[in-house]
């Protein structure tokens, strides 16, 4: 998207905004927004997009901490004998069911939902509520689900106990076999929690289905990270006293931060303050409401911030996300790399992951060089900027030291 169509883009968000004002907030409520209480709390827009016509659509809505905001998203697929498949529900809020129901009446009802987690928590809690409001459609989970501090049946975390299934470990045998092949990632055991995923392939439209291994960083801000853009102003400043400049170009600045913080926690780019700065820059400020967190803005970005995210970006090259890399795969590298090269001997064209950008045109060479990372003798030409791992890497040291988690394989240590 180059200027003119982001300001374009700018342009339709604000009028929506506008619009979103006369609607009712009763539209955007999400009920049980306190069992995961992250922003935006209990008001969540949904945004639908089609990406094959009648055939493949994506829901995103927002969710993140401290104005660190990307979006996470389902996909819905039509069947071939008809009706949905729903992959990873978002939060079923009337926008959201509204949205759905339009799909439902030219398509058919929604006969399967997919939770292809079992240890994103962000994804699971939606699975219950939105399966109360498709009493005909059938569940399926990813194998050895668990919950925390607890491990608790199913039916205790509100999914429907008569409707629900296990995803069987051979794909043929699941009743849409005929239109889409998986690949279940064997449970990687991390002590405090288990981590797999459930990467699934529309044979029909050619696309690949991912939850949180795959990410690809666009270069401006999603569409719905623009219907409310006050996070995207937030961190588009660079010191407290700025005045938030609603944009296209602080849009962009801002969200280009928040992909840095999303991906890295503290980017080496990133400075932090003193205190007693920050809190003397907090009484300059033009906003100290609770909205503006009182007007403290403890961030100081060096000035080759943008470099950093070119680098992080790649062009829109796909990679995994480093926190997966530092602290997870790294402790199942062979069992990781089966689960690609399965995937990689489909015949899809694009990927739509849960975050960041979608639909992503995408060869299944490209998602296998992705996991190059965990291959000895090619993960030194993995492009992310080794210096941008030193946070994740001490956190790492760490939580090893006091035996949280298993050590990562040797070639990873240090």
């Amino acid at each position: 998207m180059d200027n003119r169509q982001l300001a374009s883009h700018y342009q339709l968000s604000t009028c929506k905004s506008a619009m979103v004002n006369q609607s009712s907030s009763r539209d955007f409520s999400w009920s049980y927004w306190s069992v995961v209480p992250i922003y935006p709390y209990g008001q969540r827009r949904t945004v639908r997009q089609e990406v094959i016509e009648d055939s493949v659509w994506t829901f995103e809505q927002l969710q993140g901490i401290f104005y660190v905001v990307v979006p996470i998203r389902m996909t819905v697929v039509k069947l071939e004998e008809g009706g949905l498949l729903v992959y990873a529900p978002v939060a079923p809020t009337g926008e959201c069911l509204s949205l759905l129901q339009e799909l439902v009446a030219q398509h058919g009802d929604v006969k399967y939902i997919i939770l292809p987690t079992i240890s994103g928590v962000e994804h699971k809690v939606f699975v219950g509520p939105f399966a109360r409001k498709f009493p005909q459609a059938q569940v399926f989970v990813a194998p050895d689900q668990w919950s925390f501090p607890i491990n608790l049946p199913l039916s205790w975390l509100g999914l429907p106990r008569k409707r629900t299934h296990i995803l069987p470990s051979d794909s043929s045998k699941a009743p849409f076999a005929g239109q889409f092949d998986y690949a279940i990632l064997d449970t990687i055991n991390l002590k405090l929690g288990l981590f797999s995923e459930v990467a699934f392939y529309d044979k029909r439209s050619r696309t690949l289905l991912v939850t949180d291994t795959i990410v690809s960083i666009p270069e401006n801000p999603p569409q719905i990270n623009q219907v409310d853009p006050y996070p995207l102003l937030f961190h588009s400043r660079d010191k407290a006293s700025d005045p938030l400049t609603d944009n296209y170009e602080s849009r962009r600045k801002g969200w280009q931060r928040i992909a840095l913080f999303a991906m890295y926690f503290q980017p080496s780019v990133l400075g932090i303050p003193d205190w007693l700065g920050v809190f003397r820059d907090a009484f300059r400020a033009s906003d100290r409401s609770l909205k503006a967190y009182f007007g403290l803005y403890p961030f100081e970005w060096e000035d080759n911030w943008q470099q950093c995210f070119n680098s992080l970006r790649g062009n829109g090259r796909l990679f995994v996300a480093p926190i997966l890399q530092t602290l997870i795969l790294n402790r199942a590298d062979k069992t990781t790399l089966m689960w690609a090269d399965k995937i990689a001997q489909w015949d899809f064209q694009r990927i739509i992951p849960c975050h960041f950008d979608a639909p992503i045109p995408a060869q299944p060479q490209q998602f296998r060089q992705a996991f190059s990372f965990l291959e000895e003798f090619a993960s030194d030409s993995y492009p992310l900027p080794k210096e941008e791992f030193k946070t994740l890497k001490a956190i790492d040291r760490i939580i090893c030291q006091f035996r949280l988690v298993p050590p990562p394989s040797k070639k990873y240590e240090g």
